[in-house]
């Protein structure tokens, strides 16, 4: 779990790819993915959720429990977001418990390390934690530790030296992603467990809790092996699921994501991922052995539906939909007829500097209405249709100006700079 905030955005929800899955997301935020910037507002810690017992029947209708959130990103300049009226783990909201947690000792700081990110198409900056595989720098963490950040470093819990972190690749549905750490050689690793995991094994859950770069261990026992957790909607974007969590009794809070679950043996049988808001906690890792499977895809370099390998591509536009103006005072559609508005594409509400956006002559208040030959009617269709692209490859991009007058250009796609 790690922690974020940053700096609003008037603009549309947009989603690029898969959204996040399941963490604290304390802020609104401004991302880079896949292939356009886009703007995303997410109001703090509206996540909630469901358990559902494994196997159960998909037409089955869960019992509720208290909301699962991802535990991550949720700080900036040093404090926590307050005021604004929602529910979750820091705030004002439904959260009563207080974590029950002491500093992590040297055996479970061993192979640890704390991550920091920049998020500088958010405004923003992220904490999390992760998990040394090789003495080379290797190091395993969940995705939405490092999703959007623009510039990554990751210090080792017991020494203090501090790398520089790039992401070789990740698998947004499965929430994992390796990082490499630059000149990196030495480091001590996280023993692995290869046992079963039970009810009632006990375990402890260590991270970066709160974002303060010092190491938390927080103890519990499983609760129950393969739970799968749901978010509701938020913000107009679908609910999640992960499946084949291993839920605890630990209580696992921000700054959490990435760190370890340790077996009673010192062992990593987790990367832990998400807790549930309410009177008690409950914390939710991903076994070892999914985490380590991805992993060895990354590994591989071969791209499948799920992994990506190294950088997306990336246009360099910031987009919101569009919509026809009604009867009112209307400014793109934002009116008293909005229900009866129709989608018109995608406005471009700012563009990266230098990008290829730029160098194509796209600018703030154009509307994109097709890439490669398929026509763009929402925000979410700009990075679909470009999210099957790579970086160095050319597409046809066709927008209108603020006046009214149609272009088209070939642009040749740039390295995303963000995760």
């Amino acid at each position: 779990m790690d922690t974020q905030s940053a700096t609003p955005s008037s603009q549309t929800a947009v989603a690029a790819s898969p959204a996040r899955l399941h963490r604290h997301r304390y802020r609104t935020w401004r991302r880079v993915t896949g292939a356009a910037l886009v703007a995303t507002t997410l109001s703090a810690t509206t996540l909630s959720a469901t358990t559902l017992a494994a196997g159960a029947a998909v037409t089955s209708t869960p019992a509720p429990k208290a909301g699962v959130v991802l535990t991550d990103r949720g700080w900036d300049n040093g404090g926590w977001p307050s005021g604004d009226g929602q529910s979750g783990l820091w705030g004002s909201g439904s959260q009563t418990a207080s974590a029950d947690t002491e500093p992590a000792s040297a055996s479970e700081s061993k192979g640890v390390v704390l991550i920091d990110t920049v998020l500088g198409y958010q405004s923003g900056r992220a904490a999390g934690t992760g998990v040394v595989l090789t003495s080379g720098g290797e190091v395993l963490t969940n995705y939405h530790v490092v999703q959007g950040a623009t510039s990554i470093q990751v210090t080792v819990a017991t020494t203090g030296q501090t790398y520089t972190a790039t992401v070789v690749g990740r698998d947004q549905a499965d929430d994992v992603a390796l990082l490499q750490l630059a000149g990196a050689s030495g480091l001590d690793t996280v023993a692995i467990d290869d046992d079963t995991v039970s009810t009632g094994d006990d375990v402890t859950a260590v991270g970066n809790a709160g974002g303060t770069s010092t190491l938390t261990a927080a103890d519990g026992t499983v609760t129950q092996p393969g739970t799968t957790i749901t978010t509701s909607s938020e913000s107009g974007m679908a609910g999640e699921t992960l499946d084949g969590l291993i839920e605890t009794s630990a209580d696992v809070v921000a700054g959490d994501s990435g760190g370890p679950l340790y077996d009673d043996e010192g062992e990593v049988i987790g990367i832990d991922t998400a807790a549930s808001t309410g009177a008690e906690i409950n914390g939710y890792a991903i076994p070892i052995d999914v985490a380590l499977t991805v992993v060895e895809e990354i590994r591989s370099g071969d791209e499948t539906s799920t992994v990506q390998i190294g950088a997306s591509a990336f246009l360099g536009v910031e987009v919101s939909t569009g919509v026809s103006a009604g009867a009112g005072n209307g400014y793109r559609g934002w009116d008293a007829d909005w229900s009866d508005a129709a989608s018109t594409g995608a406005v471009v509400a700012g563009v990266v500097e230098d990008s290829p956006a730029a160098a194509a002559g796209l600018a703030e208040g154009d509307t994109i209405t097709a890439i490669g030959g398929s026509t763009v009617s929402t925000a979410d269709q700009v990075s679909t249709l470009l999210a099957g692209h790579e970086p160095g490859d050319s597409v046809k991009v066709t927008w209108t100006d603020a006046v009214g007058d149609g272009h088209t250009a070939t642009v040749t796609l740039a390295a995303s700079p963000v995760a």
